[in-house]
């Protein structure tokens, strides 16, 4: 269904991670014969303006080798080479090959395995067909980016969002391959989840006659924050406009049949439902902005284990669909009433300091006691919490608005007396902390477990900076024990 749905279109110009490699050649391959000089291939390349070329056998055209500008530097440039010397001194053997239906999501995954930039196109006898690169790799993603949203925002039924869905998961499996970035990755996934949810509730809205109220749907948990993974459930809500305080429930009648469709096909599509329930389908989560502040002060006002739990996810709340100002006004009375409670963040800085970093005194990391998963590290819990929870009490107590970890901790940094070094470095633990996550996650490995790493598995110098990454967890940690006086 993906192929039908996805990449049917590339006759139209649309053009997917699933197409085949040789629907992005983007032109005729550029040779040189094994007996040309270096000077003599670089005069070619600067004429037909290409950074790389291809050296072949002239006899029967099969490629040889492969010359670039990187090569031009390393072999030539900086070995005070001569230019006048054979192209086959010089140039790349052994290249890497993909037949012509080879997919470009296949294509990625070859070259951040084998740290190439460059692969070859050839037919089944060998023949040079084409030469693709990272960079026209990047340049289909950017496209195919836009595509994609583009189907998901016009997309007719939940068949072509499930398939909009899965092919989310490709585009981001490939640009994690590729080496993209853990906040560019987490924040593209999120923004595309956004738009298919937005397009999951127009569609139901036409089955619904819902009251003529404003109302808005918003995201909460990891989905609030822009930070979803590849292993998230539904973590939602729904505010809705109530002139009286008795219209609440008749209101509320009318949006749970709407809430509960939407959240079934939203587990269609992959977002499974939320074990503890906190979806908008939930009576509990479907209220009206009164409703939500009496809510928000019961947590505030007292501040046992069970409200402090539900102020870690929902006050990280944000507007996905509808009307926006009945969610910033709920953002507003936040502001107000949690930083004038010290006592309740003083309750969530303690909670939040019992997940704390797996550093040992001796050795490097400590392990939890986990039997089925042992001398591994649970990076969910106590790799990506200390962040979150630290950057979630902080923002409170200075009013600000931000709900990702990284924009909460940039905007209180001139509060918080941080260095951009340190600033840098405690953003760079936390994304990385989440890339380690992410490579899990997109493991196909059902033994593997999406938050849990063997530290022995990594190689040395991830090890080092994971152990550094725990330490920037612990500094925000000891920042909440300072600030509120407590036991570290």
């Amino acid at each position: 269904m993906a192929n039908e749905v996805i990449s049917e279109r590339t006759g139209t110009g649309f053009t997917s991670m699933l197409s085949p490699v040789s629907s992005v050649i983007r032109r005729s391959p550029v040779t040189v014969p094994i007996a040309a000089t270096v000077r003599e291939a670089l005069g070619v390349m600067d004429k037909m303006r290409i950074g790389s070329i291809i050296v072949v056998d002239p006899a029967n055209g099969l490629p040889l080798g492969i010359f670039t500008l990187q090569d031009l530097l390393r072999r030539v440039v900086l070995e005070d080479g001569d230019l006048d010397q054979p192209i086959a001194y010089v140039m790349t053997a052994g290249l890497l090959t993909l037949r012509p239906n080879a997919t470009a999501y296949q294509a990625a995954l070859t070259m951040a395995r084998r740290g190439v930039r460059h692969l070859l196109v050839v037919d089944a006898g060998g023949k040079l067909l084409g030469i693709i690169s990272q960079n026209d790799l990047f340049t289909l993603q950017r496209a195919g980016v836009t595509n994609l949203s583009e189907e998901i925002r016009t997309a007719p039924d939940v068949a072509a969002l499930q398939a909009a869905a899965r092919e989310i998961r490709r585009l981001a499996g490939a640009m994690l391959a590729q080496g993209t970035g853990a906040e560019t990755l987490t924040h593209f996934v999120s923004t595309l989840n956004d738009v298919l949810t937005s397009r999951v509730l127009e569609l139901v809205l036409d089955e619904y006659e819902l009251p003529p109220v404003h109302w808005c749907w918003i995201a909460l948990g990891s989905e609030g924050r822009l930070e979803q993974t590849f292993s998230t459930d539904q973590d939602n809500g729904i505010i809705f406009e109530a002139e009286r305080p008795e219209d609440a429930p008749a209101l509320r009648e009318k949006f749970l049949p709407f809430a509960f469709k939407v959240n079934t096909i939203l587990d269609a599509c992959g977002f499974p439902l939320c074990k503890g329930k906190i979806m908008a389908s939930n009576p509990d989560w479907c209220l009206s902005l009164a409703e939500w502040e009496r809510k928000f002060a019961d947590w505030i006002n007292r501040p046992e284990p069970e409200a402090l739990l539900s102020a870690s996810i929902f006050f990280d709340f944000r507007a996905l669909y509808g009307n926006a100002d009945l969610a910033d006004q709920l953002r507003e009375w936040l502001s107000q009433h949690a930083p004038a409670n010290p006592l309740f963040l003083r309750h969530m800085g303690q909670n939040a300091l019992s997940a704390r970093p797996p550093l040992g005194l001796i050795r490097d990391f400590t392990f939890d006691d986990s039997k089925e998963f042992p001398h591994t590290l649970e990076l969910k819990l106590y790799g990506a919490r200390p962040f979150i929870d630290a950057a979630r009490i902080l923002a409170l107590a200075n009013q600000v608005a931000e709900t990702s970890t990284a924009q909460r901790l940039r905007a209180i940094a001139d509060q918080a007396a941080w260095g951009t070094d340190d600033l840098a470095a405690m953003i760079e633990g936390f994304y990385f902390i989440q890339l380690l996550r992410l490579r899990n996650q997109a493991n196909s490995d059902p033994k593997i477990h999406p938050n849990r790493i063997d530290p022995e598995q990594l190689n040395e110098l991830d090890r080092q900076i994971l152990k550094e990454a725990f330490k920037q967890g612990r500094k925000l940690q000891q920042r909440l024990a300072l600030d509120y006086k407590l036991d570290y």
